[in-house]
């Protein structure tokens, strides 16, 4: 853009005539056109810069944070880290194992009652209406068991690996079927083991005499060559059909629908003579052949398939069937893992992990009988038979891209908090997660939290929800898919952290994984402090909140955990969230440490620590008098309601035209700046990160409140809500039910019963009635959990507060499985 020439205050003071005209000597025509040329090379350039600007903004969000790795991509390879290469890293199936690898070849049971409507089970699914599944013993590394009740049969599920060779050694599979006293004899259940490769690889079925598939071998860029081994079931009573599928799939979380697809009405081969019990054959659901769908005219190629075969038995119970899988690089193999080979080494483990958990846990010793140690042991298992190894892109946002983008490609090695609802990492449920796992096995918690910290991008922000890979984003509706960059989610890892540190074990690994981990960790605390600031110095908001004002009675906050508990009712940037600043608190204090650990200066993060731990700053933010406990500060009104409203037609317009009535907001008195009056779990922060000093005036009108019954006190644990608080148990929407709004949540009564443990510890007037508090507050918990355990099968998501009744998504083995460590008395 050529610009007017500015005229010099001195040089050119006089005036020019108007009516005389200047002519332009040659020489200035060039000076035009140069400066011409020059202006536009320089818009040019200003275009070019803006938008360079503009992508490396949209591109910001998937970029990854410039530190090196913690773990290198080889660090899960068979040659890095053989004992951890194959596992039941399929936690959305009810059995199944695969590798740490991007494209594992992957196992998994599928099987069919021919009793009644058939009904397939594969996927982990709440609506299968399953009695029991779950893990009853689970090492995390080398063995798992497993009891799956179904409608007159039990299934026990069992596999070992045995270390050998270079491709990550051999494993077994051991499932044993047992009817239920109460079933009709003969009756027949369809056992179907499947192999699938995951876009790369290859499978050869091994057929013989009446469509015996005897087995499988393979060749994966992981795994080398292999063989699958389906020796002769035992029992039955000798009455066995054989069936099986190769075919293709479009992807792994199709693999039930191409399986179902494939059966059709058979029948089963008569008995051997001299066998006369069902000799005749009988009807069922066999494998048949399956043909992948072609691509309709015009429409675009289908995806990279899948090889997929599978085996099926149809067998008489009780019967036991084995699968084994062998490595062609184990050359020195004493003998197939197989028959009283298998049971030897499966009782081997067995009973290594009885005696290791009463070592670490010592549960007998605290008058806990066999049973309730059982239970305890089962959850455990569950916690880490629940781990799971995906890889993937996630689907991120921020606020300069218009669409979503994919995050980079990454692995992670985490636990889940439910196999049938939520069969994928979450961020600050994984945090409690390694509590319990820490305790178990710190080198198995060191290597999730590593994996978390890697999917950190260069700002510092992690993606709270983990989707990767195909079967993970199959179980996930579309509104919770896509991840945003402004939202975070408590900092659960600065606990696991916290603990990690305290452990004797391993020293040297922690102080390397320390080194690689502290510019990750420093990101991710600094994004906090930038992106989660609040309106006023040390405060702080969350982002992310619902900004729909009509259809939320209050706007959730999923970004703090705590979903749909009371928050201000009109979401605005004055907003002070005291669970935030608490868990800052805490990770400004962890820093510290982790800092002086490596032997550096932590000074900057302690004097965080004691500024967010100042009780007087804290009450002067936080403290609501009328509340008589710590609140949120906003825009807010109590007086909100929801009701029916229904559109007025305009002048002429058929009423019939209208929608049907909506369930709206109804605000009734104007809000304002004041504290939110919600007495629940936010404003117990300050005493449950023990933020609080123990001769804190504070901290004993907190334990008032805490022990009141109409309050947050029930008979089986806190309650999420007090009772009397005008959103108890009131629904956020019309289909919107309560959350945490009145249920009892394991994972805060956990950090519950860990601070009354810590303030009973420590001298003050509040010293006693802590102590008083956590013997009761632990009781209740134990005694719910190990009720409903017993009577449902499962541990659950969340706790009815007025019944202890287990709800919400089952089996919930992430955080309600903390319940071992209450139980230990481990904090």
């Amino acid at each position: 853009m050529v610009r007017e020439r500015k005229r010099h205050p001195v040089t050119d003071s006089r005036p020019v005539p108007p009516s005389r005209k200047t002519p332009v000597p040659a020489r200035d025509g060039s000076r035009v056109l140069l400066v011409a040329l020059l202006s536009l090379v320089i818009g040019v350039s200003a275009f070019g810069y803006s938008a360079y600007v503009k992508w490396s903004l949209s591109t910001r969000v998937i970029t990854l944070h410039p530190a090196p790795p913690i773990f290198t991509p080889n660090s899960s390879s068979q040659s890095v880290s053989p004992s951890l290469f194959w596992g039941s890293y399929r936690p959305n199936v009810y059995f199944g194992m695969k590798s740490r690898s991007p494209r594992s070849v992957v196992t998994g049971l599928m099987w069919l009652s021919q009793s009644g409507a058939p009904s397939l089970r594969h996927i982990c699914e709440q609506s299968d209406g399953l009695a029991r599944y779950g893990w009853l013993m689970h090492d995390g590394v080398n063995f798992g068991s497993q009891e799956i009740r179904d409608r007159g049969f039990t299934l026990t599920t069992e596999f070992v690996k045995r270390p050998g060779g270079s491709h990550g050694g051999d494993w077994s599979w051991r499932v044993t079927g047992s009817p239920e006293t109460s079933a009709l004899p003969g009756q027949l259940v369809s056992i179907m083991f499947y192999v699938a490769t995951d876009g790369q690889g290859s499978l050869t079925p091994h057929v013989e005499g009446r469509n015996q598939l005897t087995q499988i071998t393979g060749t994966s860029e992981e795994l080398g060559g292999f063989t699958i081994r389906f020796p002769e079931p035992q029992g039955s009573g000798g009455y066995v059909s054989y069936n099986h599928l190769s075919t293709v799939c479009p992807g792994l979380h199709l693999l039930t629908d191409v399986v179902r697809s494939s059966l059709k009405d058979r029948f089963t081969h008569p008995l051997p003579d001299g066998v006369s019990a069902n000799s005749k054959k009988r009807r069922y659901f066999g494998l048949d052949v399956y043909l992948p769908p072609a691509p309709a005219p015009g429409a675009p190629p289908l995806p990279a398939h899948s090889q997929l075969v599978v085996h099926q038995l149809t067998l008489q119970l009780p019967f036991q069937v084995e699968v084994l899988f062998e490595s062609d690089s184990f050359h020195d193999r004493p003998g197939p893992l197989s028959g009283k080979a298998l049971s030897d080494l499966l009782g081997k483990h067995h009973r290594a992990m009885e005696e290791r958990f009463r070592n670490t846990f010592r549960l007998e010793e605290k008058g806990f009988i066999p049973e309730q140690v059982a239970f305890a042991q089962a959850a455990l298992s569950n916690m880490l038979g629940g781990m799971g190894y995906f890889y993937g892109s996630s689907l991120v946002q921020s606020q300069h891209n218009p669409e979503p983008v994919l995050y980079p490609a990454a692995p992670l090695y985490t636990a889940v908090p439910s196999r049938s609802f939520f069969p994928r990492g979450f961020l600050w449920d994984e945090g409690f997660h390694l509590l319990l796992i820490a305790r178990w096995d710190p080198a198995l918690a060191w290597q999730s939290l590593g994996h978390w910290l890697d999917l950190m991008n260069s700002d510092g922000w992690i993606p709270r929800e983990q989707i990767l890979g195909s079967e993970a984003r199959s179980k996930v509706p579309d509104e919770f898919v896509v991840q945003r960059d402004e939202n975070a989610n408590p900092p659960t890892m600065f606990l696991a952290l916290q603990q990690l540190l305290s452990t004797d074990s391993a020293a040297g690994d922690r102080l390397q994984f320390l080194q690689r981990a502290l510019s990750r960790l420093q990101t991710w605390y600094n994004w906090f402090n930038i992106t989660q600031a609040g309106p006023l110095p040390h405060t702080y908001r969350w982002r992310g909140r619902d900004k729909d004002s009509l259809r939320f009675l209050n706007p959730k906050t999923l970004t703090s955990g705590l979903d749909d508990y009371p928050r201000a009712s009109h979401p605005s940037d004055d907003e002070r969230h005291v669970d935030l600043r608490c868990w800052m608190a805490l990770a400004s204090e962890v820093m510290g440490d982790i800092f002086e650990h490596l032997g550096h200066d932590g000074g900057l993060y302690h004097e965080g620590h004691r500024i967010l731990t100042d009780n007087t700053l804290l009450d002067r933010l936080h403290w609501s008098e009328k509340l008589g406990a710590y609140a949120d500060y906003g825009n807010h009104t109590q007086n909100v309601a929801l009701e029916w409203q229904r559109l007025q037609p305009a002048p002429g317009q058929d009423p019939r035209s209208l929608p049907p009535p909506q369930l709206v907001r109804v605000v009734k008195k104007p809000p304002k700046l004041q504290y939110v009056r919600a007495l629940g779990y936010v404003s117990l922060f300050p005493f449950l990160l023990q933020v609080l000093s123990p001769d804190s005036p504070r901290l004993g009108r907190l334990l008032e409140q805490l022990r009141d019954t109409d309050k947050v006190w029930s008979p089986y644990g806190l309650r999420s809500l007090s009772k009397s608080s005008t959103l108890y148990l009131k629904h956020n929407t019309e289909h919107d039910a309560p959350y945490w709004r009145g249920p009892i949540w394991m994972n805060i009564n956990y950090l519950a019963v860990r601070a009354l443990h810590y303030y009973s510890l420590r001298e003050g007037p509040h010293q006693e009635r802590a102590t008083r508090l956590y013997r009761e507050l632990r009781e209740n918990l134990l005694s719910n959990l190990y009720r409903q355990y017993k009577e449902t099968g499962f541990l659950w998501e969340q706790y009815n507060d007025q019944t202890g009744h287990g709800q919400g998504c089952f089996p919930f083995t992430g955080w309600s499985s903390l319940i071992v460590l209450i139980m230990a008395e481990e904090y």
